[in-house]
């Protein structure tokens, strides 16, 4: 698997540098033949090269952009592209077109072929210096010349070379970037199902082992204690319906947030259903700005969690929800004007408060209380952000 993700990185920078090889050879043809037409007192077979190499461009680009799998068949490519360079050397002559051309094919060899390219490259440079030969023999006091002319066919062996570079490295560079969104991946999954597992520690697993516990002890009972039997029976029963009910919670809480919106979406979301279904009003206020996909699972259950405990406990007439970001870390407030209550320093029997705090420490934060009877309470959760790169 990991060779055929490595052929299809290749495939796609191959494609991507083929793609601005045939755009320059086009552009440097076009600007440097074109500009020398008005010197030409013969311009039609130069102005038909310009068309030509337009044309084929304009068809490879839509040929590679229709399948970029054309790039795994090379030769008939590189056949293809030789078979332009022999046109553009046979309508124009010896002209500085031909010799862009050919530059632009030896590129072309490069991307296609890699090293192998150097081949086909060393064959036009060949060419190129029996052309300019050509050309040097048949101007008059070309001595001047020769130094600018003799350099052009070097050039083939160096773009084949720099295109190889090219393609390999974006290629490297696709590649790192693949393992790199597939281990963020991977990471958001195992992130997911750690949660998951916990959730169903916390909530299910330990109700259904009491569960067990009770009906292991029922057969015993049914023979010599009917009535204990009895009471295992709807202690089963009981929980049994109680671990289904749990279930259902974790399924409803694994759907509280929608990391495909923003988060202040999410906080909107809960807010807004909890008040309608609990018939008291939430004043909502969420700065703007996104988090990491397991600090919004956990606020999401920690706002949850605080609004229903107002619900069970508080009598409030009037709930405040606060989201902001300071300090490098971001806050959640959850404020009701309810009953209040006097909080208990270890927070015994407080099983809510309890749990919310465990999340808040999942994700480095801190979980704070404040209340007193007939002043309300606020659940004030603070998260630390972790810087870019590092590890939630």
């Amino acid at each position: 698997m990991t060779t055929t993700a490595g052929h299809l990185d290749r495939a796609v920078a191959r494609a991507a540098v083929a793609r601005a090889v045939l755009l320059g050879r086009a552009a440097a043809t076009l600007a440097v033949a074109g500009g020398g037409l008005r010197l030409h007192a013969r311009p039609a077979p130069l102005l038909t090269v310009l068309v030509l190499v337009a044309l084929t461009t304009a068809v490879a680009l839509v040929a590679l952009a229709r399948d970029p799998r054309v790039v795994a068949h090379p030769l008939p490519v590189l056949a293809a592209d030789a078979a332009i360079v022999l046109a553009a050397l046979g309508i124009g002559g010896g002209d500085v077109a031909f010799f862009c051309c050919a530059a632009g094919a030896a590129a072309l060899a490069g991307v296609l072929v890699g090293f192998w390219g150097l081949l086909p490259a060393a064959c036009y440079a060949a060419l190129g210096y029996l052309v300019a030969g050509h050309v040097l023999a048949s101007t008059p006091d070309a001595a001047s010349l020769a130094g600018f002319v003799l350099a052009f066919p070097i050039v083939n062996v160096l773009a084949a070379v720099g295109a190889e570079v090219a393609t390999a490295a974006l290629a490297a560079h696709v590649e790192l970037s693949v393992r790199l969104v597939a281990s963020a991946q991977r990471s958001a999954a195992a992130a997911e199902r750690s949660r998951l597992a916990r959730e169903l520690h916390d909530s299910v697993a330990k109700t259904l082992r009491g569960v067990s516990f009770a009906a292991l002890a029922l057969p015993t009972s049914l023979r010599r204690q009917p009535a204990l039997a009895e009471q295992l029976a709807a202690t089963v029963s009981a929980g049994a319906t109680a671990a289904v009910r749990q279930a259902q919670e974790v399924l409803e809480g694994l759907r509280l947030d929608d990391p495909d919106h923003e988060f202040a979406t999410t906080v909107d979301r809960i807010c807004r259903r909890w008040a309608e279904r609990a018939g008291v009003p939430v004043r909502c206020s969420v700065a703007a700005g996104d988090l990491p996909v397991e600090l919004r699972y956990e606020l999401a259950q920690i706002l949850h969690e605080a609004l229903e405990n107002i619900a069970r406990h508080a009598a409030a007439r009037l709930v405040t929800v606060e989201l902001g970001y300071a300090a490098g870390g971001v806050r959640l407030r959850v404020a009701d004007d309810g009953s209040g209550f006097v909080v208990p320093a270890d927070w015994r029997g407080c099983f809510g408060l309890i749990g919310m705090a465990e999340r808040a420490a999942a994700i480095r934060g801190t979980l704070r209380v404040v209340s007193a009877p007939g002043a309300g309470t606020a659940v004030v959760a603070d998260i630390a952000l972790a810087p870019a790169g590092a590890s939630a």
